[in-house]
């Protein structure tokens, strides 16, 4: 056979790297390049990559149990991650009908999974002390992550997941590779707000998919709010019944709830709710009687209401029945009490108030009577054994915490800077939002503040700064629903994930914007509607299809 027809073989067999062993090095120059693009995000602690690429076939390529692997074929969790991250990287193999995978088989024939932990946590939730961290070795004829439990196996499968690349011919490719990883924060959280637009199940759904993706752990989930009451409760049905913007269509069920639970579980995100009280309440007040405190005008009562009556018994034989149901239904060891934003006006006009207050000597001081009922709402929680997380008015108020609580800081002035080394100094963890609030947004790339934000960058001692947990993302939902909740997010939530996932001395925006656009990328080939950073096109477009 001639040599210009064994190439034409090669071509028509569109191997363009290796035929019958030949190596032709501007086709391997071409893999390198493609090489060169693969975007991790966030961006591991320790990574060494070469330019020596390895194929990987759809037809013979797998994610097993490695040899040893305290979680086997009954850790449903990892099997079922094992078939995800599989159709993430092959899936549009399948969807197009593609063979080229079919010519030859893999150079790596399987990634081993290789759990070392005597509990690999299969059937438990992850939690706040969830160890995350893995390292990856991509080799041949095996790549192996190793993790101590199912939450680090997690985050090293989207790591190795975001290392496949495809070439201009469709081949996939992962080049050969060494990571060690793990997160420098253990909290890192989105809020989405479901009262002020209620968010359908598969919209919650499919930005879990998308905080996996970014290595996020926590959904933070503010539930209800003035604006209506979609949390369906067993023990007071009229909460929803009479506070939903819908009693049928605009409700989350128990099953609902249980179905966002163990979906989040799936993908090592913890559900945090938030049943934020005593303001934000008036939802709660259309199906609780005598809940909120009736408003006056002089004299007379003006038929409006004001935050939750803190004065009378039985708001507190309702609280303690409503957040027992709650520990049931939330299997985190959190719960987020919010306790921001509330105003005493009405307290003020109302005439049992004062009498209350002159009896328990808090003269006109009503922080103290907010004081009051957040102290006597924090020992129900407790009892329910439960710990929690409460905005920063809270502390700014002097209620006597737990040493454990969770403080969220979330106001802009005075800085948040001072207010994070108030409660760090005073031996509380603290997690920050306050340039973490998405649902403002600028014309441009506003996705660089955030990236620029750290919640330690605070004058403060090194024991202090250990303090800070994390932080979270916010979404309110005044401006958000269904139709925007995704795109305004994504990928602007990416950069907050990149600063508590990856060292503090990633910092490089030039870099960052880079990797950001081909991880965008890669978040709408998976299907998640995230938007653009600027001008250009994502490769798999192909021309729009």
């Amino acid at each position: 056979m001639g040599v210009l027809r064994f190439l034409r073989l090669c071509a028509l067999f569109l191997t363009f790297t290796v035929c019958n062993g030949w190596l032709f090095d501007s086709f391997g120059e071409q893999r390198r390049r493609e090489a060169d693009e693969v975007a991790l995000w966030p961006l591991p602690q320790k990574v060494q990559s070469s330019g020596t690429a390895f194929r990987l076939s759809a037809t013979s390529f797998q994610i097993v149990h490695g040899k040893g692997s305290t979680a086997g074929p009954s850790c449903s969790l990892l099997q079922n991650a094992f078939r995800r991250y599989y159709n993430y990287i092959f899936g549009d193999v399948r969807k197009h009908g593609k063979n080229l995978n079919n010519v030859f088989d893999s150079d790596v024939l399987e990634l081993q999974v290789l759990i070392t932990a005597a509990d690999p946590e299969c059937d438990g939730y992850p939690s706040i002390k969830s160890d995350e961290s893995y390292s990856l070795e991509v080799d041949q004829p095996a790549a192996v992550l190793k993790a101590a439990n199912v939450w680090g196996a997690l985050r090293g499968l989207e790591t190795f997941s975001q290392l496949v690349y495809e070439d201009d011919y469709g081949a996939h490719n992962v080049n050969k590779t060494s990571i060690s990883d793990f997160p420098r924060f253990a909290h890192r959280g989105i809020l989405l707000d479901t009262s002020r637009h209620y968010l359908p199940l598969r919209f919650i759904l499919e930005n879990l998919e998308a905080m996996a993706m970014n290595k996020f752990n926590v959904f933070h989930w503010h539930i209800v709010d003035d604006h209506s009451f979609p949390f369906q409760s067993r023990t007071f049905p009229d909460l929803s019944h009479k506070g939903a913007f819908h009693p049928f269509t605009h409700v989350y069920t128990p099953s609902d709830v249980k179905m966002v639970i163990e979906f989040a579980r799936m993908r090592g995100i913890r559900v945090v709710a938030e049943f934020d009280t005593p303001g934000h309440t008036q939802s709660w007040g259309k199906g609780q009687t005598d809940l909120l405190t009736p408003c006056y005008s002089g004299s007379s009562p003006s038929g409006s209401f004001g935050p939750v009556n803190p004065i009378l018994n039985t708001t507190y034989d309702f609280m303690t029945r409503f957040f027992k149901e709650v520990s049931t239904v939330f299997p985190d060891a959190y719960i987020h009490l919010g306790g921001d934003e509330v105003d005493f006006s009405c307290w003020k006009s109302n005439p049992d108030i004062q009498k209350f207050m002159d009896k328990q000597g808090f003269g006109q001081d009503y922080s103290k009577l907010e004081s009051y009922y957040i102290q006597r709402l924090l020992d129900i929680v407790s009892s329910t054994n439960k710990g929690y997380m409460v905005w920063q008015e809270v502390f700014d108020n002097g209620v006597k915490l737990k040493a454990d609580t969770h403080l969220h800081v979330w106001k802009v002035k005075p800085q948040y800077q001072d207010e994070m080394a108030r409660i760090t100094a005073a031996g509380f963890h603290a997690l920050l939002s306050s340039p973490w609030y998405l649902n403002r947004i600028t014309f441009g790339q506003d996705w660089q503040d955030a990236y620029k934000a750290d919640p330690q960058n605070f004058n403060g001692t090194a024991e202090q700064k250990k303090l800070v947990i994390g932080g979270e993302a916010c979404l309110w939902g005044e401006y958000v629903d269904a139709t925007n909740l995704t795109p305004r997010l994504w990928p602007r939530a990416s950069a907050v994930g990149e600063r508590l996932w990856s060292d503090e001395n990633v910092k490089d925006v030039g870099s960052a914007y880079d990797r950001l656009t081909k991880h965008r990328c890669r978040m709408v080939r998976r299907g998640i509607a995230a938007e653009p950073l600027y001008i250009g096109f994502c490769p798999h477009e192909y021309g729009g299809q």
